[in-house]
Parts: structure tokens; C-alpha cells; sequence
């Protein structure tokens, strides 16, 4: 009986993990982004490494033939440009650690305290900032080189070992840049795209929530102070959004794909740019308008002006529906979006002007500093501006 129930529980469990590795691997086939290029990056390593290993054991026949697929793995990054830099800083690394062995070697001999002194320089040398995130493979290379030393019985086998694996090592960073380069070499145009997405989801959620609860009066001070925090924490977002849009355009440099883009790409990347910079600001200014609105929920006088706060929601409801468009914005679509975008901003900027109509029947003590009425209203004049700056740059150079 034990023995059922624990079958029946496990099989729902299974039948769950199954259904989600359908799932990833229909994104990789599907669609671009991170499924598709995790499944590249270990084809193109598989492949890379095959004929690294070929190459050194069975034409060359080398003593240590790892050496070989090791780096072209090691170097098969998500960018040329990045492969082309960390083989070069890995071949830098290697020969440093090599020469450090040959040169400590032949001088001092193959005892321990020459290993302790190899070891002290090759991790001194490894400081180096040039090397970048490649220092270590100072010492493992000169522990490395330290080993093939020791067990080579003349001194003309030991040079020839460790020239050796310098050679392994140039073998398997070329081998693994031209199949970087020449089988589907990234193209990150997405990764920009995704943080613009990720920035606009995050703002079209935030306005989602609050407006209508302005529109049913509830403004209290816990959901004000939760509307704040979350304005107040969108940082990780906008760093991530820039790391996106730096990989985007890292992916060009030395790419062969670039060429078929023609002028394309340098417009693609300066309006993802000009747009980004825009959303941070809207997010700043909404921060305000948090901090603002968490400042009207302790003042009881909200309760006497409905209207306003009716004509303050239809404002940011209008402001949510553009934010929705730039949560889906795409590349192959790009046109009609920024013809949308531009409809949404002239509807939104009716409903401003509305707002601040409102605010003067009201008779609402704008210019009262002890008082958030005014701030909400320059709040939303500022909010407006950058909702339209946004959409006219992401037309200027989708028309270029």
C-alpha cells in the first residue's frame, strides 16, 4: 500500500519535469533567447573540443593533449568580440605561467622550494590586471609546466614539453574562435531588447496597481509605502537593462552576421539607448509621484477631492497602456509600435491636461509647499514629457 501512494505521488512529479523539459526545449527550437543560446554555446563547445581533440592526439600525438579542447572550451564565449579578448589573456596567461617554470626551472632546479617559488611569482603575475578574469591560469599553467618538468628526462624534452603546451594552447583558443566565428556567431540584438521589456513590465505593473486605486479612493499608508519601496528598488533592473544593451552591442564587434544587418545595427543600438536612458528617468519621476502619493495618504483632506483623483487615474491608466507597448516591444515590429506608441501619447496627453483643468476647479492649494496637490500635478507634466520624449526618439530612429 506504502509502496502505491509513494507511486502515485512521484508520478505527477515526473509527468511535471517532463512537461517543463518540453517546454525549454520547445523555446530553443522556437524562438531566440536563452534556451537557444545555451543549446548553441554547448554544441559549438562539443564541436570545438572534438577537433581540438583530434587535432592534438591522433596528428600530433601529444603528451597532454587536454591542453588542446580545454581552451577552445575555455574561450567559447557568448561574443566573438569577448572570445577574441579572453584567448588572447588565456594565451597571455599560459605563456607567462610556461616561462615562469622554464625560467625557475632550469635556474633553480625541480625541488620543492623552487615549486613554492614558482608558485609566488606565477601568483603575483596573475595580479595583473591586464590578464582580467584570466589572471589564474598563471599558476595553473606554471603548475602544469611544473609537472611536465619534473617527469621530462633530458633537458631537450623538457623545452619540447613546454613548448608543447603553448602550441596545445594556441591550437584550442584558434580552434575555438573559428567555430565562434563561422557556425552562427551570437548576435545579442534580444539582450537589449529584454531589458527595455523588463524596465516596461516592471513600470506597467507598478502603474497597474496604483491607479486604480486612486479611481476607488484607497490610498492608505501600507499600499502607498509598497508602491514606494518598489519604485525605490527598480536599480538591479536598470543595471540589468544596460548589461543587456552592452552585451548587444559587444556581440557586433568582429561578428560576420553584422554585414548582413548593413547600417541597421548602429540605429538599432542608439534608439534601444535614447529609449533606456528615457525609461530610467520615467522611473525616477515615479518614484516622485510614490513618494508623493505616500505623502497624500496621511493627509485627510484626499477624501474631499474625488474628481481629481478620478482625472489623476484615467492619467496614469492612459500611461499604463504605453508602458504595455514598450513591455512588447519588437524589433520586427517596430513600426506599428511606434505608430501606437504615438496614438497612446497623444490620448495620454489629453488626459493630462484634463487632470490639471480638474485641479484648478477644485480649487486645490497647489502652491501650498506643506502640501503634495502641486507636486502631483508637476509630477504628472514631468511624467508626460518623458512619455513622450521616449516614444519620439524610439521614432527618430526607427525612420532613420
Amino acid at each position: 500500500m506504502a509502496g502505491e501512494v509513494s507511486g502515485r505521488r512521484t508520478q505527477p512529479a515526473r509527468t511535471g519535469r517532463r512537461a517543463r523539459v518540453r517546454r525549454w526545449w520547445g523555446r530553443a527550437l522556437g524562438s531566440e533567447g536563452h534556451e537557444r543560446s545555451t543549446v548553441l554555446l554547448i554544441a559549438k563547445g562539443t564541436l570545438a573540443a572534438t577537433i581540438a581533440w583530434v587535432i592534438s592526439y591522433h596528428l600530433l600525438h601529444a603528451q597532454s593533449p587536454a591542453f588542446a579542447p580545454f581552451s577552445a572550451v575555455l574561450i567559447m564565449q557568448v561574443t566573438v568580440y569577448q572570445s577574441l579578448l579572453q584567448s588572447s589573456r588565456y594565451v597571455g596567461a599560459v605563456v607567462a605561467g610556461v616561462a615562469v617554470q622554464a625560467a625557475l626551472g632550469f635556474l633553480v632546479g625541480p625541488d620543492v622550494p623552487a615549486f613554492a617559488l614558482v608558485a609566488l611569482v606565477a601568483l603575483t603575475i596573475g595580479r595583473w590586471p591586464a590578464l582580467g578574469s584570466q589572471g589564474s591560469q598563471v599558476a595553473t599553467a606554471a603548475f602544469f609546466a611544473f609537472s611536465t618538468y619534473v617527469s621530462a628526462t633530458s633537458a631537450l624534452d623538457k623545452i619540447t614539453q613546454l613548448g608543447q603546451i603553448i602550441l596545445l594552447v594556441l591550437i584550442g583558443c584558434g580552434i575555438g574562435v573559428l567555430v565562434n566565428v563561422t557556425v552562427l556567431p551570437p548576435l545579442r540584438y534580444r539582450s537589449a531588447e529584454y531589458g527595455i521589456r523588463t524596465l516596461a513590465h516592471a513600470l506597467c505593473d507598478l502603474v497597474s496597481d496604483i491607479y486604480p486605486a486612486l479611481r476607488e479612493r484607497g490610498l492608505d499608508e501600507e499600499r502607498t509605502g509598497r508602491w514606494r519601496a518598489r519604485a525605490e528598488q527598480t536599480g538591479e533592473l536598470v543595471t540589468q537593462a544596460r548589461t543587456g544593451l552592452r552585451m548587444a552591442r559587444e556581440s557586433l564587434h568582429y561578428n560576420p552576421r553584422r554585414l548582413f544587418r548593413r547600417g541597421r545595427a548602429h540605429t538599432y543600438f542608439e534608439g534601444y539607448a535614447a529609449v533606456l536612458e528615457a525609461l530610467e528617468r520615467t522611473l525616477r519621476q515615479f518614484a516622485a509621484l510614490t513618494r508623493s502619493l505616500d505623502k497624500w495618504s496621511a493627509d485627510e483632506d484626499r477624501y474631499h477631492y474625488g474628481a481629481f483623483l478620478a482625472s489623476y487615474a484615467d492619467f496614469l491608466e492612459s500611461l499604463s497602456r504605453i508602458t504595455r507597448v514598450f513591455a512588447d516591444l519588437d524589433e520586427d515590429r517596430l513600426g506599428d509600435q511606434t505608430s501606437q506608441l504615438h496614438q497612446l501619447a497623444d490620448e495620454a496627453q489629453n488626459y493630462r491636461q484634463r487632470l490639471a483643468e480638474q485641479a484648478e476647479r477644485d480649487g486645490l492649494p497647489l502652491t501650498d509647499p506643506g502640501r503634495p496637490y502641486g507636486v502631483l500635478v508637476i509630477e504628472a507634466a514631468r511624467l508626460m514629457e518623458e512619455f513622450q520624449y521616449t516614444c519620439d526618439v524610439l521614432q527618430h530612429h526607427v525612420e532613420r
